[in-house]
């Protein structure tokens, strides 16, 4: 603490990213990062951008990149706001379009950066209990007895728990609060679940925030992007060009466009994470663990027998790094990235000795 501090520093909790230690033959299952690594069109786009244009300021619009996102969206290029990772684009969206007289609300269990963001821009909250099975019941997010939320957001898939929501269950509540924005953060959808991009057209208070980070292997390059009307948007871009009018540099947008136009590089690795999620969720259902269904790029799992904290401890020896939340109802779950088939397989051999 310093006594030069400004008075909201005092105040602030900050997020908590996912350890990225330097060790030797680790086993890194805790940050959900794509084990296989980016499209090789998007390394190739990257060395070729990395020249004398570096000078120059890169295109403040990233106009290049919004077309083709929008191509690949079947959506107008104004319909498509970009920024440094999807996390900058969700901070623009709580200073832009979540801060209201009515509490933002959103789950009780899920992205931890959400309070984070409230507690920065000074943004009232609620958060809506999951149900027992530690899904987001639709029937939670309409006004009712609890009043009307002034604006939601909610991931889709959740994190940490995987679980999803159908596109008829996110059109139910976007449906079902014309007056407040809904942000659906679907960071990691595709890896299982529906986007809900195809509503934009048709709901003028939605926007679907996606990135660059997990499904295309890009979480060093830092690009995330956001689906709405261009009304939606506007508020954005004001927020963004009062804080940083430049936020992609030339090799990210260079890389980011390459890596949207490989669909069949995301095809073929996202159909490997998932058919390695189900060998992975079947051997910890055997070893005894309650996994919860997953949509996502990891698994949200408990051992009956077993605390949670001591079974991350005991794989940490064994150079073996999952994430534990010591938080109210999920302190005894592990979220386990899906790695590679062999990195999984060590997983639930460590597991097999532990347990032992």
């Amino acid at each position: 603490m310093s006594r030069f501090w400004s008075a909201v520093v005092h105040g602030l909790s900050p997020y908590v990213p996912g350890e990225q230690p330097k060790l030797q033959n680790l086993v890194k299952l805790n940050t959900n990062e794509l084990p296989y690594g980016p499209s090789p069109r998007a390394i190739a786009a990257i060395q070729a951008a990395a020249d004398d244009s570096l000078r120059l300021y890169p295109d403040p619009g990233a106009s290049a990149l919004r077309e083709t996102l929008g191509r690949h969206y079947g959506v107008p290029a104004d319909h498509v706001f970009v920024g440094n990772g999807s996390d900058e684009v969700l901070a623009h969206a709580f200073m832009g379009l979540l801060r209201h007289e009515r509490p933002l609300w959103f789950p009780d269990i899920s992205y931890s950066f959400y309070p984070v963001y409230c507690g920065l821009y000074g943004i009232t909250s609620r958060s809506v209990p999951l149900a027992d099975d530690f899904s987001i019941d639709p029937a939670d997010y309409l006004p009712g007895e609890a009043g009307s939320a002034g604006a939601i957001i909610l991931p889709n898939p959740n994190a940490p728990t995987g679980r999803a929501l159908t596109r008829a269950e996110v059109e139910r509540i976007v449906a079902g609060n014309p007056d407040a924005v809904v942000v659906i953060d679907e960071a990691y959808v595709d890896f299982g679940a529906e986007s809900a991009v195809p509503l934009v057209a048709q709901y003028p208070n939605l926007l679907v925030v996606q990135t660059l980070s997990k499904s295309r292997g890009l979480a060093g390059l830092r690009v995330g992007y956001a689906i709405g009307q261009p009304a939606l948007l506007e508020a954005l871009d004001r927020v963004k060009n009062s804080f940083n009018s430049y936020p992609l540099d030339r090799l990210a947008l260079a890389g980011a466009m390459a890596a949207i136009e490989d669909t069949d590089y995301l095809a073929r690795t996202c159909q490997t994470v998932i058919d390695s999620r189900e060998t992975l969720v079947a051997g910890l259902r055997q070893a005894g663990f309650e996994v919860l269904p997953s949509a996502a790029n990891f698994v949200f799992a408990r051992h009956p027998g077993r605390d949670a904290a001591a079974l991350s401890a005991a794989l940490r020896e064994r150079g073996i790094i999952v994430r534990h939340f010591s938080r109210p109802r999920i302190d005894q779950f592990l979220r386990i990235t899906v790695g590679t088939d062999a990195e999984c397989r060590t997983l639930l051999d460590a597991l097999a000795q532990i347990l032992s």
